[in-house]
C-alpha cells in the first residue's frame, strides 16, 4: 500500500510541474528580454554621449560625421550602427533588426543657409545637401549645440512578449553638447 501512495505523489508533482513550467519559463525569458532592453538602452545612451563629445571637440582637423559614427560603433559592441542620413531629419523609420541608426543634427536647425560654414563639420555637410536624399541642416559653427541621436531596433527573443510589443522595442537616445569651434 505504501508503494502505490508514493507513485501517486510523484505523478502528482510531475503534473503540477507541467502546469507551472510554461508560466515559469515565460517569466524567466521575459526577465531576460527586459534585461536586454535595459542593457541596450544604457549602451546606446552612453554611445550617444560619446558620439556627441566627438562631434563637438575642437581640434586642428574638425570632426566629421564619419568620426562620430566610428566612435558610436566602437561603443556599441556587438550591435552594428550606421548613418543612413547623418544630417537628419530623425524620421519615424525603423532600423533593421538589432541595428542602430545614428543622426548628427542641430537640435533646432536654422532655416537659412550659412554663408561660410566649415566644410565637414557635423550637423550638416554639403554632399548630403546636394544629393537631396537627406534634409541636411547647416554645419554647426559658432558654439551652437549638436545633437547625436541613436535609434535602435531591439528584437525580442520571447515569443509572447515579442507579439505584445510588435516583435521589437524601438529605443531612442540623444545627447546634446555645445560645439567648441
Amino acid at each position: 500500500m505504501k508503494l502505490s501512495g508514493r507513485v501517486g505523489q510523484s505523478s502528482q508533482a510531475l503534473i503540477e510541474f507541467a502546469l507551472v513550467s510554461p508560466v515559469l519559463l515565460l517569466l524567466i525569458f521575459g526577465i531576460i528580454d527586459i534585461g536586454r532592453a535595459v542593457f541596450y538602452y544604457d549602451t546606446i545612451s552612453h554611445a550617444a554621449g560619446e558620439g556627441a563629445r566627438t562631434a563637438v571637440r575642437a581640434s586642428s582637423a574638425l570632426p566629421t560625421n564619419g568620426d562620430v559614427l566610428s566612435t558610436v560603433s566602437t561603443q556599441l559592441v556587438g550591435a552594428p550602427a550606421s548613418a543612413p542620413c547623418p544630417q537628419g531629419p530623425v524620421t519615424g523609420a525603423i532600423p533593421p533588426a538589432n541595428t542602430g541608426w545614428v543622426y548628427i543634427t542641430e537640435p533646432n536647425p536654422p532655416a537659412s543657409v550659412e554663408t561660410n560654414p566649415p566644410m565637414n563639420a557635423p550637423g550638416g555637410e554639403y554632399p548630403a545637401a546636394a544629393s537631396g536624399s537627406c534634409s541636411a541642416v547647416n554645419p554647426a559653427t559658432g558654439n551652437v549645440s549638436i545633437q547625436v541621436t541613436i535609434r535602435f531596433n531591439l528584437v525580442l527573443i520571447t515569443p509572447i512578449v515579442s507579439q505584445v510589443t510588435a516583435n521589437r522595442i524601438l529605443l531612442t537616445a540623444a545627447a546634446i553638447f555645445r560645439t567648441e569651434y
